[in-house]
């Protein structure tokens, strides 16, 4: 079950902004994985710290992606898709130096074509020609070698298709599977936020998490998942805003009770998108951590209960609802001792209680005709 956390860019605590030194950031923080963001454009003045951050990730094992531009018409006329593939282009040329193992990208608004096959089938014949143009980039000439060694021995980066978070955009869950089951060399990017969102608030419980992963597997037949995760504002069937997680009804602790309970099969990466980035890439993996130690108590105890049941020759069942009684028996007597008084504090309540009705007794007496001499103002 490899799981693999970390931001969707240089991290808010790092005091340089380069990559490589997000990088050793990340690293630090226990993370092993980050996306680089090139969503608006790449100026050719990064390509030193882009070749740098490759070296790196290619020495360390460290896994490098990279998301393309937001804003892509894909499904628009030949003017507008040419516009987005030139910038595709640069995220391609990137992603070779920065040695990424995905590529994450969107297809935009459904444009003139509306929903069904035919806006598909145009995605899909888009994605395949972007397959065959990483495959040109990664198999350059022998003499580049030794700039990008990782070219080499190494496999060219995946073509992500994410899911979307608006109805009126490209990429419904089932959408992206119909494509990339149909391209070669793509694979879906599950948004988990884009996915809650576009489905009205549906990943609540560790099932719907079961129901998606298996329905991807299925659909694709692959164990290897790259997702996006964050909280998200959401609006009839639209995400609004990506948010921190703990201010979202999108919680992290059904995924993280499902990748230890029933996700022993996965092997995915967990991209934090959220205003926290690196934040909230640590929360998920204390939760996950949490989720692991649970799972161990709960095995231990059931092991204990097994091994009292050979002793005693009763069930395990009847061990359990005898434990369960045990606690709830302790429980209701620590409410009980709570409720009730000290016997010493009631017995000076008791005391304390004809003083203090003598003393007002006597003060009340006293103080009858007793005006302060400010009360002549009161007129």
């Amino acid at each position: 079950m490899p799981v693999k956390l970390g931001p969707a860019g240089v991290p808010l605590s790092c005091k340089g902004r380069t990559i490589v030194e997000g990088m050793d950031d990340i690293i630090s923080l226990g993370l092993e994985t980050m996306e680089v963001q090139t969503v608006r454009m790449v100026a050719p003045q990064h390509f030193e710290q882009y070749w740098q951050a490759g070296v790196l990730a290619n020495k360390t094992d460290f896994e490098m992606n990279i998301h393309g531009p937001y804003y892509s018409e894909l499904l628009g006329n030949k003017v507008e898709r040419g516009r987005s593939l030139a910038k595709i282009e640069a995220t391609l040329q990137a992603a070779r130096t920065i040695n990424a193992r995905h590529i994450t990208l969107h297809a935009g608004n459904y444009g003139e074509f509306g929903r069904g096959h035919e806006a598909n089938e145009q995605v899909a014949n888009v994605f395949s020609g972007i397959v065959d143009r990483i495959h040109e980039i990664w198999e350059d000439e022998e003499d580049e070698f030794p700039v990008f060694p990782w070219i080499k021995d190494g496999t060219p980066s995946k073509i992500g298709v994410e899911t979307s978070g608006r109805q009126e955009l490209w990429g419904s869950l089932e959408e992206v599977l119909e494509v990339v089951n149909h391209v070669e060399g793509t694979i879906p990017v599950l948004n988990i936020a884009h996915i809650h969102a576009r489905g009205h608030g549906r990943m609540r419980t560790s099932e719907d998490y079961g129901e998606l992963f298996d329905m991807v597997r299925e659909s694709i037949g692959t164990k290897e998942f790259y997702c996006h995760f964050s909280g998200v504002e959401h609006r009839t069937g639209n995400a609004m805003h990506y948010t921190q997680i703990k201010k979202s009804d999108l919680n992290f602790e059904p995924l993280a009770e499902f990748i230890v309970e029933d996700g022993g099969w996965l092997d995915i990466t967990l991209i934090s998108d959220s205003p926290l980035l690196e934040h909230d890439a640590m929360y998920m993996m204390q939760n996950i951590e949490k989720s692991r130690h649970r799972q161990l108590e709960r095995k231990a105890r059931e092991d204990r209960r097994r091994a009292l049941a050979l002793q005693t020759g009763k069930t395990e069942g009847e061990l359990k609802t005898s434990e369960t009684e045990q606690a709830q028996a302790r429980q209701d007597a620590t409410e009980v001792k709570e409720e009730a008084p000290a016997p010493e504090a009631e017995a000076k309540k008791e005391d304390a209680a004809p003083k203090a009705k003598k003393e007002a007794s006597s003060k009340t007496k006293e103080d009858v005709f007793d005006f302060e001499e400010d009360d002549d103002d009161l007129f």
